[in-house]
């Protein structure tokens, strides 16, 4: 609308030039007797003020159209060299759309052809001086590049792709020339090679590896090459910068932690994973029994079990709060994780470990956890009742074989040789 008025009024004030210049003209010319005498020896020619000043403004015009024919004649070639030189730039371009489409489409033989097309045209003469001649270089070869990755004929995309990384393109086309690189990277992964995609990844300059999409194919690096460390951080990065949604963060995270606790091959490389936790994943049921696991699978090489037991139990401790809501698996494992340590629980510990079977009485497991506390501290009675009590509900066959087992030696310190033979027996039932 505000075009449309912009146009009404400009041809309003076009209307009044004219008409202005009608009326000047009227007045000029409208009563004027003068005359204008030429001399051309031995010739004289009168004519009016007006023929002349009409025939001046013909010649002038004549002059000037003359003067512009001949310069359109003299910029033909220029002309026609433009025309040639913006056709084939429009053919290079339409090749490089074209071999995107097919590759996007599926169809690679055809994208490769339509690259490699685009490339045969960048390779004459008089593309040399085109202005974007070297992101169009790079970008055609890429696609014959990707093609090829495409067709599983490696030589050939290592070809080309080398072909784009040439050190004189990176100044012209900054941008594309690093996108090959991070595709290159990309291919490696795809070729299950870690040990090229590191070297690939290690060529990207500094600020490309900090792009979220660097960043990614570190994750993917890092998890093809069993580098649990370098994946977690740019895990974390990723995390921090919303490249992952709130749920996949916290499972790709928490999958990535539970690795490392796994893989952690001494008690000291387990206390460096579990300080680098942040407070909500050491409160993750997950995490902890991991931790718990690995502590206990490292056992046989700690020098002082008692402090290792404590950590264990620090390091579940906060997992007691919602003990309800773990699952029956879970459960067993944390009662499993605790149990070694009940030899060298205190009395404050066997008192908080009392109190919560306490606020439980129907949870075989603690139960079952308390039973051997109390065996431990030579509460015979305490432990038998609660062990009984136990082997009603557990249903894990390791933890119902060590109730039998426990009550059979129960049995045995109060002298009932019969009760602790049909323990033993009820113990060695048990698959």
């Amino acid at each position: 609308m505000r075009r449309r008025q912009t146009g009404a009024m400009r041809s309003v004030f076009w209307l009044l030039g004219l008409a202005a210049l009608a009326v000047a003209m009227a007045l000029l010319m409208g009563d004027n007797n003068a005359g204008v005498t030429l001399f051309w020896p031995p010739l004289r020619f009168d004519i009016s003020f007006n023929l002349f000043l009409f025939g001046s403004i013909a010649l002038f015009l004549l002059v000037h159209l003359a003067l512009r024919a001949v310069s359109l004649l003299r910029d033909l070639p220029v002309q026609a060299q433009r025309w040639r030189r913006l056709q084939a730039e429009r053919a290079v371009v339409s090749s490089i759309l074209d071999a995107l489409s097919h590759q996007l489409a599926g169809r690679f033989v055809r994208a490769q052809m339509a690259a490699r097309h685009a490339v045969e045209l960048l390779q004459q003469p008089a593309a040399a001086d085109w202005p974007r001649r070297d992101q169009w270089v790079v970008l055609a070869h890429l696609m014959v590049a990707e093609s090829a990755q495409s067709l599983q004929n490696r030589d050939q995309r290592d070809r080309f792709l080398q072909a784009a990384l040439q050190p004189g393109l990176l100044r012209g086309a900054p941008e594309a020339t690093e996108g090959a690189m991070l595709r290159a990277v990309h291919w490696a992964l795809e070729d299950r090679d870690p040990a090229a995609a590191r070297a690939r990844f290690a060529d990207l300059p500094q600020r490309t590896a900090r792009r979220i999409q660097a960043v990614r194919l570190k994750l993917r690096m890092a998890q093809l090459g069993h580098a649990t460390a370098d994946a977690l951080d740019a895990a974390r990065l990723l995390a921090k910068h919303r490249a992952f949604s709130a749920d996949a963060a916290r499972s790709v995270i928490r999958s990535l932690l539970l690795d490392a606790l796994r893989e952690a091959h001494d008690l000291a490389q387990l206390d460096k994973v579990w300080a680098g936790l942040d407070a909500s994943e050491r409160q993750t049921p997950e995490l902890a029994l991991a931790a718990a696991r690995r502590a206990e699978a490292l056992a046989a090489a700690a020098s002082d079990p008692t402090a290792l037991h404590q950590r264990v139990r620090e390091w579940l401790e906060p997992l007691w709060a919602g003990f309800d809501q773990l699952s029956a698996t879970q459960q067993h494992q944390m009662v499993l994780a605790i149990e070694p340590g009940l030899a060298n629980l205190d009395a404050p510990g066997l008192a908080a470990l009392e109190q919560r079977q306490r606020q439980r009485p129907g949870n075989a497991r603690l139960q079952y956890l308390a039973g051997q506390a109390c065996m431990h501290r030579q509460l015979w009675g305490k432990a038998a009742q609660l062990l009984g009590q136990a082997r009603h509900g557990l249903n894990e066959p390791v933890l119902l074989r060590r109730t039998w087992r426990s009550l059979a030696r129960l049995a045995e310190e109060r002298g009932d040789e019969a009760a602790a033979q049909a323990a033993w027996k009820a113990a060695a039932q048990i698959d």
